[in-house]
């Protein structure tokens, strides 16, 4: 459970402002020639609602929340200032759909997998992702320790995640899994007792915890052998695929999507591991 300490770094996190540097116009620039959507505008995709800890106020152009945050700085590196940076709405499930996409790349907790790079392109990884369940105070897994504790019960997750796919490849439950459109309409099912557990990404589990009546996380699962990674969506033969990955890199090689991570995400890493 999340105590009163935690919930107070929380609204510090959500009541801090990204670092200027990362989203800062740069005076005269001269835009990079790259075959974006619009000439000299980068547009970035995201869902709606945009939920902390990755966005802030779901107001994804604010700068504010570690996607936000990770988006200007790839912006930047790109060559693009934040005022020629168009945001757009694009859901979880058609983003990963093949087809025309209304964005240059989208931002939104989309893990990469070999399956989804036969329709879409994904940038170098920009967020090393666990798996974590949350439940509600006095449910029967509230306190759970092994992973076996969770394989009779109501599970819950989005659908179309990795999310899912842990739920079916790694608890492997004996009751039909609940799948939901989105992890909004997942957590008012878990509030209201349709299901006993919800499978989400670790710091979207923490602010569950920390924002859903009476939710507590109970835990994320131990690492795998290949680690999961959020990416950056593009098309399918994007021609910005090598380049957006080229900026994911040298955001990771010079230490800014650590200083962001480190200021979006400071409160994710104490989730007790299940035993297997």
């Amino acid at each position: 459970m999340l105590n009163s300490k935690k919930l107070s770094i929380f609204a510090a996190i959500a009541a801090a402002g990204i670092a200027t540097s990362l989203i800062t116009p740069t005076a005269n620039a001269v835009l990079p020639n790259l075959p974006t959507l619009t000439a000299g505008v980068l547009t970035i995709g995201t869902d709606d609602p945009a939920y902390g800890p990755w966005f802030d106020s779901n107001t994804p152009a604010n700068g504010r929340g570690f996607e936000s945050a990770v988006a200007f700085a790839v912006a930047k590196q790109l060559g693009y200032p934040a005022s020629k940076v168009k945001w757009v709405k694009a859901s979880f499930n058609s983003v990963i759909q093949p087809g025309k996409k209304n964005f240059d790349f989208d931002i939104n907790q989309i893990s990469i997998t070999e399956e989804r790079k036969n329709v879409v392109d994904f940038s170098s990884g920009y967020y090393d992702v666990a798996q974590a369940v949350v439940s509600v105070k006095g449910s029967s897994i509230a306190k759970a320790i092994k992973i076996s504790d969770l394989a009779k019960v109501a599970l819950g997750a989005q659908v179309g995640t990795t999310s899912l796919a842990t739920i079916n490849s790694i608890v492997k439950p004996s009751k039909k899994v609940a799948v939901y459109d989105s992890n909004d309409l997942a957590t008012a099912a878990l509030t209201a007792g349709q299901i006993k557990g919800l499978v989400v990404d670790l710091p979207t589990a923490f602010y569950i915890a920390a924002t859903a009546k009476n939710a507590v996380l109970v835990g994320q699962f131990p690492a795998q052998a290949k680690s999961e990674q959020f990416g950056l969506v593009l098309s399918k033969g994007s021609a910005l695929t090598s380049k957006v990955s080229a900026a994911v890199d040298a955001l990771r090689a010079n230490g800014t999507l650590k200083a962001i991570a480190d200021k979006w995400l400071a409160n994710v890493g104490g989730a007790p591991v299940f035993k297997k």
